[in-house]
């Protein structure tokens, strides 16, 4: 980067759906300042036991933070600003995002004991400001998420045009359309480099209008005997207006179930997003309401084991209970991950007879982001020298760079996470790799996830754990038999002999073959039982749980 004016740095979000974070600097060597685009977290799998969140590790720009003028959000979906409270403290610099974000943000520190106060400075979904080298313009975009914002972010090396997440939607349920117009003008004015949503570079055409997801639920609904259950992102709140108006078309009344649901509308409310809504009624009025006059809105879309729907689907919610007859209308997507605990509650609700309905049967949700028709006006509007894929798994990002090529851009770029890309002077190109990774959030610490603490959690998932403690005497003979735990071992082989009776064998071999030297020794005898036990187990089972030898002294 020592010879560039301007560089894209992407530490999440290149080469992954979620975790978003970028940063462009301006300026050589020390002189370089700084601007940092989104947040965010991404959801953690079964392979990390134990762990809820991934966030960007930000070694590098933590290193650079007394350059570092500011951080702006472009939206408040999780992936783009749910890192804020861990992560901004280590950075300290000014924040810069919509009311409904910053609102949402407050509400969201006010229920987490302990979080962070974050000085936010609103800022309109179309406005400008400077920091610095960087004169920045909010562009609106339409998404699933009100206030969504592109960035326009001009220097004295080129104008960027940083997209978010968007699409286009001429007839949004709520708040503005993608401003095409102002996009064509900064086009217009020259644009050198466009780093743009990658999402839904794998579909043809042009994401359906959020508007047919409401006439579709107003449909749905309609023709409903029973109670109607719908589960979508809490923070989709075109999508609970859309319900919210479909009830009250029916005469039903519309129950909120779920800490994050509350949350949102009452941010919604508060910014006069949910005018003209009848009042949202608490789950104590489920049991007192006819079952044709009833609709649940509840977070678990995502299949979420502590949020609502998936208690509901379990039978141990303390206020909804669903029976034969009723319908539940997941008005979301299945991100990838979650399939499985998606399929276990759908599983469950079909066994009490509830009938599904999802977005494969009928139009219950669209997607937030472009398909290539879109792709392809966004490329027309704003005419970009430099094209670089974002928001995108490799699929995703390569699609995109061949999709921009056949549109004639002059230099696209592959980036993935770490990969730092000059943009100015000169051709662009990948100049340098700076640190990049993961951290986890493990409780409320926050470590890399290459730590041995997540290596180890993954071997005992997998495996189980051996604890044995010896006490042995100056002549190295045991002064008491062994004590041994086992957790997550079988309790017996495939012939009946218990493990725990193995274990003991193994320790007693381990001992009779060691040189009294060795037995004087703990060192060596701990690491010669660890061995031995392992290797044993191994061939009585195929796995190597995770042994602890404990030696004492007496």
């Amino acid at each position: 980067m020592r010879n560039s004016d301007l560089v894209f740095v992407p530490l999440g979000g290149l080469g992954e759906i979620g975790m978003n974070m970028a940063l462009y600097g301006h300026g050589r060597g020390r002189a370089r300042k700084w601007l940092m685009v989104d947040c965010g977290v991404a959801f953690a799998g079964e392979d990390l036991p134990g762990i809820d969140l991934l966030m960007p590790d930000i070694r590098f720009i933590e290193a650079e933070k007394a350059n570092l003028l500011g951080i702006v959000i472009t939206h408040a979906h999780e992936d783009h600003f749910g890192a804020l409270a861990d992560l901004w403290p280590r950075l300290g610099a000014p924040v810069y995002m919509t009311p409904f974000a910053a609102n949402l943000l407050e509400a969201r520190r006010l229920s987490e004991p302990g979080a962070p106060r974050i000085p936010v400075r609103q800022i309109a979904q179309a406005s400008r400001f400077t920091l610095g080298p960087f004169d920045v313009e909010t562009i609106p975009v339409a998404h699933s998420i009100p206030e969504s914002m592109a960035l326009a972010i001009r220097t004295k090396a080129g104008t960027v045009i940083h997209t978010g997440d968007w699409k286009i939607d001429e007839t949004p349920v709520l708040g503005l359309p993608t401003d095409g117009n102002r996009l064509r003008e900064i086009g217009d004015e020259g644009v050198l480099a466009l780093v743009c949503d990658s999402t839904n570079v794998v579909r043809d055409g042009i994401s359906p209008s959020e508007t047919e997801v409401r006439e579709n639920l107003r449909a749905i609904i309609a023709e409903a005997k029973g109670r109607v259950a719908v589960t979508t992102f809490a923070s989709n709140v075109a999508r609970i207006r859309a319900v919210a108006e479909a009830a009250a078309a029916v005469g039903r009344e519309v129950i909120l179930v779920g800490r994050a649901m509350d949350r949102v509308v009452d941010v919604a409310g508060e910014g006069g997003m949910l005018e003209g809504i009848a009042p949202f009624r608490s789950p104590e009025r489920f049991k007192s309401l006819a079952r044709d006059r009833c609709v649940v809105l509840l977070t678990g879309s995502q299949g979420e084991n502590r949020a609502a729907l998936a208690r509901v689907a379990a039978g141990d919610h303390p206020d909804i209970a669903l029976a034969p007859g009723d319908m539940v209308i997941f008005s979301s997507r299945t991100i990838p991950g979650n399939e499985r605990a998606v399929g276990a509650i759908v599983n469950n609700l079909v066994r009490m007879g509830v009938r599904i309905v999802t977005d494969r049967e009928r139009l219950v949700h669209v997607s937030g982001h472009p398909r290539r028709d879109e792709l392809q006006r966004m490329y027309e509007w704003v005419r970009p020298r430099i094209a670089i894929p974002a928001h995108g798994e490799a699929l995703h990002l390569t699609l995109h760079r061949d999709f921009a090529r056949a549109r004639g851009v002059e230099q696209v770029i592959r980036a993935f996470n770490g990969e730092a890309v000059s943009l100015a002077p000169g051709p662009a190109a990948i100049v340098e790799q700076v640190p990049a990774g993961r951290l986890v959030k493990d409780g409320t610490l926050l470590i890399p996830a290459g730590d041995q603490a997540i290596v180890e959690r993954k071997r005992l998932a997998f495996a189980g754990i051996v604890v044995i403690a010896l006490a042995i005497d100056d002549r190295g003979q045991l002064a008491d038999d062994p004590q041994i735990e086992l957790a997550g071992l079988p309790a017996a082989d495939d012939e009946g002999e218990a493990m725990l009776d193995h274990v003991r064998d193994l320790v007693d071999e381990v001992l009779a073959t060691l040189p009294k030297a060795k037995r004087r020794d703990p060192d060596a005898l701990r690491l010669a039982v660890e061995r031995g036990v392992r290797a044993g187990i191994a061939e009585i089972w195929d796995k190597k749980p995770v042994t602890k030898v404990l030696v004492l002294e007496v």
